[in-house]
């Protein structure tokens, strides 16, 4: 298994449709299996193949939760349907999102509570389930990764003129600007003991 650099906002690749995947092979196998590796060295919860720089309909996660679901899976050309988020302002403290390519930082986004989550293993087997709570949070998050979304550019008008501060500042949105996970800390203030970005 390699563990892969991680890609930073700004990246061509993180702001792209994914391109579906149509071979189910043993390519396929390795790059989840390094994409397992890259996500446990980063610490995180979860992880889209864009943000190792592959254009590629995959996500995986290591993630406790409520819903029956085992807590290390991943998910082949999914399609992920949340509920409405409840209106109003979110919550600080108890609904701010991280991510491995906005390293260090965190703002709090409102999402759909409930999610309902289709797609594949890696044998072409079909996958469904409802997620709830925090796993449906990841569900969404990296659904929107494959879709060329970042969870800052569905932030609200207040927390977004903040996350674009903190964009410009670090210079971030240069080509080929990445972090490895584990080579000790990163660059860019990453807490690899202790933040769980997804």
């Amino acid at each position: 298994m390699t563990i892969h650099p991680i890609t930073i906002c700004g990246e061509p690749v993180l702001h792209t449709r994914a391109e579906p995947v149509a071979e189910y092979d043993d390519s396929l196998r390795t790059l989840i299996q390094d994409m397992y590796a890259t996500q446990e060295a980063a610490h995180g919860v979860g992880l889209a193949a864009p943000q190792i720089g592959v254009g590629l309909r995959i996500f995986t996660w290591n993630m406790d939760n409520e819903d029956g679901v085992p807590t290390l899976g991943h998910l082949i050309n999914p399609y992920v349907k949340p509920t409405k988020p409840a209106v109003g302002e979110p919550d600080r403290d108890h609904e701010s999102e991280g991510c491995l390519s906005v390293p260090g930082y965190s703002f709090p986004l409102r999402r759909g509570e409930r999610a309902e989550v289709t797609g594949y293993d890696m044998d072409g087997n079909e996958i469904a389930f409802s997620a709830t709570g925090w796993f449906a949070r990841c569900m969404q998050h990296e659904y929107d990764h494959l879709n060329g979304f970042l969870y800052i550019d569905r932030l609200n008008e207040k927390w977004k003129k903040k996350a674009k501060k903190v964009v410009r500042a670090q210079e971030w949105g240069v080509p080929g600007l990445t972090w490895l996970p584990g080579e000790g800390p990163d660059p860019f203030g990453h807490d690899e003991e202790s933040d769980e970005s997804l």
